[in-house]
Order: structure tokens, then C-alpha cells, then sequence
């Protein structure tokens, strides 16, 4: 997931829109200050990168494997759901944390 709509659809998003929780675990969303077209570019970017992994995978080729997963966490930096935090008001980086374990706890309690 990529964007709160959609993954909203399937995951709850936090209320303050940073992170969506997949299995307990907050994983950060995208930098709602994107623009639609940069953020559709990088996303088409991401799935290309994710098939050329799997191509890679497949045919046993270590090197365009690793080229490839070079490219996927290059387009998840660009997109804001890695590296450098996207919000500004100094709060901590929760990403891939399980949820129980940070004060989104209260909040995941109470969802259904």
C-alpha cells in the first residue's frame, strides 16, 4: 500500500495518517505531500523494481537481484516510506514496529 485510500480499504491507517497496520505491525505511509503524478511515477517505479526482484529471483541472478532490491528501497525512500521522516513536528519513527509496543497501542485496541 501506498496511499491512505487505499489502504484504508484493507488496513487501518492510524489517525494522524502516518502508518497503516498489517498483522499488528505499523508500516509508514507515503508523503501525502506528493503530487498525484510524482507519487503514481514512483509507484509504477516500485512495481517494476519488485518484478525485476522477483525476474532475478527466478533465473538465479544475484547480481540484477540485488540491483533490483537497490532500486525498490530507492523508490520507497522517494515515496517517504523509508529513511527520513516526511511529518516535521520532531515525533519518533515507529515504522515496522509492532504496534502493541508504541503509543499507538490504545488506539489498535479499539479497532475492530
Amino acid at each position: 500500500m501506498t496511499d491512505a485510500s487505499s489502504a484504508s480499504i484493507q488496513h487501518p491507517v492510524t489517525p494522524d495518517g502516518r502508518y497503516f497496520v498489517v498483522r499488528g505491525r505499523l508500516w509508514r505511509m507515503s508523503d501525502p505531500n506528493l503530487s498525484e503524478g510524482e507519487r503514481a511515477r514512483l509507484v509504477g517505479a516500485l512495481m517494476n523494481a519488485r518484478r525485476a526482484v522477483g525476474a532475478a529471483k527466478m533465473t538465479g541472478d544475484t547480481l540484477a537481484e540485488r540491483n533490483a532490491r537497490a532500486t525498490v528501497d530507492e523508490t520507497k525512500r522517494a515515496l517517504g516510506e523509508r529513511g527520513p521522516v516526511w511529518w516535521e513536528d520532531g515525533a519518533p519513527d515507529y515504522n515496522r514496529q509492532m504496534a502493541s509496543s508504541t503509543p499507538y497501542a490504545p488506539w489498535l485496541k479499539g479497532q475492530p
